[in-house]
């Protein structure tokens, strides 16, 4: 069995699609038993967030089942498999393993570090623990990535790195427009990033805070929070009059901030400072060759970014996923060769049983003495033949190939399948 993961984040789409695979408790739960329910799965979860929906699975091939779990998603988002398709990402074996532990150090997040996404994944293993999803594999991949989401954590200060992006943005536009005291700040979207942004210029004393987005209800939650205000995206060209800095982070399809919108915003060219924080960028490039108007990208903030204390941490926690990764890799190659050494270790042991028997049995007259001395010469022999191939399987299991080795002294010891399987069931169940 491998791990499968399908899913939709701010990385693939626009945010018009992920707000149409939005689900609420109910459609969680109901993606779990569909996704469980597909023909080659055995075990399925899923991580749901405002920017994220992903289903992981533990599926006995590739094909067929990525084509069933695709499916759930195109569904959902009621778009044609041809307009969807483009916009989901598949994670296959070794792939799903890292992708998960990404996620859960925080870095696939949009605000990247964030600590909200190990709460999310630790409530994607609970609910398929509770719903009877969750088996053994997806049981210990979870357990693994909360463990280095909270290592990440613990060794380093990713969480600063978010925060870092946006204080970067808006020390550069404090040349352009001043202090940020008293100033009317314009937020566009309601997303993680967007929900960093007004934090922090509320924290700096912003005069005047607006929040437009798309989603009515998830604008005026922001905005309620910061003592802001929400505003539909219909109404950017007329908010945009009234700012002094905008921070965009929608990641929307298409510009949302036109050149044509801002000259008509500011026909007195007065400066007014505009950051673009989102992937896809919400604002055209063109806008920063305007009079007056400073244009800040994403670009120009991760370069700055990767040399600063916060883009040190990020690589520090890229290492310590990497590392993490290739243990579980090391320890699961291992342990899929067990069984089969556990299976051939059982079956000496049954030679050497059958071979006392029998030969009690022609020598009556045994005493116990050397009778135990015989049992424990033969079962010496039978540990030395078996030492070094048990041995060097273990080692090439971390080597490509490894199943094919472990298949192959099944294959020359003549090891009964349902032995091998046997192993796996006590542990797999407790």
């Amino acid at each position: 069995m491998s791990v499968l993961v399908v899913g939709i984040s701010h990385n693939s789409a626009p945010v018009h699609l992920l707000e149409r695979v939005a689900l609420d408790r109910d459609g969680v739960h109901k993606l779990v038993h569909d996704a469980a329910a597909c023909e080659h799965v055995s075990e399925a979860t899923v991580i749901a967030t405002c920017n994220r929906l992903e289903i992981y699975a533990d599926v006995d091939r590739f094909h067929g089942s990525v084509e069933d779990v695709s499916r759930l998603l195109v569904e959902r988002a009621d778009q044609s498999t041809e307009a969807m398709l483009p916009h989901l990402y598949v994670h296959y074996d070794d792939g799903a393993v890292s992708h998960l532990f990404q996620v859960a150090a925080g870095l696939d997040s949009m605000a990247v570090g964030e600590g909200q996404i190990l709460g999310q994944t630790r409530e994607a293993l609970r609910l398929g623990q509770e719903l009877g999803t969750v088996g053994p594999a997806l049981n210990v991949l979870f357990q693994q990535a909360l463990r280095v989401g909270k290592r990440s954590r613990a060794e380093t200060d990713i969480d600063l790195a978010a925060p870092s992006l946006v204080t970067a943005a808006l020390d550069r536009s404090s040349a352009a427009v001043g202090d940020l005291a008293g100033k009317r700040v314009l937020v566009v979207g309601a997303g993680a990033m967007a929900g960093l942004a007004t934090a922090t210029v509320a924290r700096l004393g912003a005069g005047e805070i607006t929040v437009a987005n798309r989603s009515a209800e998830r604008a005026a939650r922001l905005a309620g929070e910061y003592g802001g205000r929400p505003t539909p995206l219909s109404a950017l060209a007329v908010e945009l009059e009234r700012a002094d800095v905008v921070i965009a982070c929608a990641g929307a399809t298409g510009l949302l901030v036109t050149v044509e919108m801002v000259e008509a915003a500011r026909p007195d060219q007065r400066p007014m400072s505009i950051i673009d924080l989102a992937l896809p960028h919400d604002v055209d490039p063109a806008v920063g060759r305007l009079p007056g108007i400073t244009l800040i990208n994403l670009a120009e903030l991760a370069a700055e970014l990767h040399e600063s204390e916060a883009g040190r941490e990020v690589l520090e926690v890229r290492r310590i996923v990497t590392q993490e990764v290739a243990a579980f890799l090391s320890a699961r190659r291992q342990a899929s060769v067990t069984p089969t050494v556990v299976a051939l270790r059982s079956m000496a042991t049954s030679v050497v049983e059958s071979e006392m028997e029998r030969l009690v049995g022609r020598l009556p007259d045994l005493d116990d003495a050397a009778r135990a001395e015989v049992l424990q010469t033969v079962r010496r022999v039978a540990d030395k033949l078996l030492h070094q191939p048990t041995v060097r399987v273990k080692e090439l299991a971390n080597e490509t190939g490894a199943v094919s080795y472990a298949a192959a002294l099944a294959e020359l010891f003549a090891l009964d399948p349902d032995a091998v399987d046997a192993v796996t069931r006590p542990e797999g169940l407790g």
